[in-house]
């Protein structure tokens, strides 16, 4: 899987940064976590500070194009982005998850 970046916005108000990206891929579409993991370690980042919003494959392309944000860190992931996106990147609170174990 190769990702290649095509934009890159600063928003410095919400601590992080918008990107726009490109897939191509060998196999069946990439899935979310693996895009994520992905694209952390492209830009030197911890998995945690990716919020992978959007991923649209057409139809029998081998490319995907998809849009993220990046975080300066978890916390503020945690403190802007909403559960349901937490939940599908699998950010969650380390703390509150070994409070309810």
């Amino acid at each position: 899987m190769e990702i290649d970046i095509i934009s890159e916005e600063e928003n410095p108000m919400l601590h992080r940064t918008d990107v726009r990206f490109e897939i191509v891929h060998e196999d069946a579409s990439p899935s979310r976590l693996s895009v994520r993991d992905s694209l952390a370690a492209k830009l030197d980042k911890d998995s945690d500070e990716v919020v992978v919003h959007e991923l649209d494959t057409k139809f029998g392309m081998r490319k995907t194009v998809g849009y993220a944000k990046i975080y300066d860190s978890p916390e503020f992931a945690r403190d802007v982005e909403q559960d349901y996106m937490l939940d599908r990147n699998k950010i969650g609170d380390a703390e509150a998850d070994a409070e309810e174990a």
